[in-house]
């Protein structure tokens, strides 16, 4: 007996077609999936240049700090803690909550700076003070584009047909970075 594919060229043909389909299908969405990784890194490599830059200019304002008599200690090694668990995370997320703690911090520190005379007319501590906020800055449009890139990584790993590679590839969501005044935690 003839196999069933040979009588019918019309159905082995039609068959082809829908394998290569699929075939074609299931690589552009993990094309996809791969593409939305990339940018997802790519974005978080440019917050991660600038909040390097901003923990580099926390020894700074510690020694102008410190050159304050009556400045609080336990400020200052909040700050330094926070430098530390920025500098030992691991991934993103220990980073943004390294970098919320030091925004909370760095908030206090500018928040009480007016009780502190010798702060006040610091010409270094305005200068940290200034370039803190330009990094600020460019953390929040940065930030943007992250949280973009994440939510569009979020959508395809959790939908059709996105969902049937997340099991398989060890595809988990990734939290936004959301910005302290936004409800963030430390």
């Amino acid at each position: 007996m003839p196999g069933f594919l040979s009588l019918h060229p019309e159905i082995a043909l039609f068959l082809a077609l829908v394998a290569g389909i699929l075939v074609i299908s299931l690589i552009a969405v993990f094309n996809g999936i791969v593409s939305l990784q990339n940018q997802v890194d790519r974005a978080w490599s440019n917050i991660d240049v600038i909040l390097k830059q901003r923990f580099d200019e926390i020894p700074a304002l510690i020694r102008v700090l410190e050159s304050s008599a009556h400045f609080e200690q336990a400020l200052i090694s909040r700050i330094i803690e926070a430098r530390a668990r920025y500098g030992s995370a691991s991934n993103p997320e220990q980073k943004v909550r390294a970098h919320r703690a030091a925004s909370v911090a760095l908030n206090h520190v500018f928040a009480i700076r007016e009780a502190f005379p010798d702060l006040r007319s610091s010409t270094d501590f305005m200068h940290l003070q200034k370039r803190l906020s330009e990094l600020d800055t460019q953390i929040a449009g940065r930030r943007e584009v992250y949280n973009e890139a994440v939510s569009n990584w979020n959508t395809k790993i959790t939908t059709f047909p996105g969902i049937l590679f997340r099991s398989r590839m060890g595809l988990e969501e990734k939290e936004l970075f959301i910005p302290l005044d936004s409800g963030g935690r430390s």
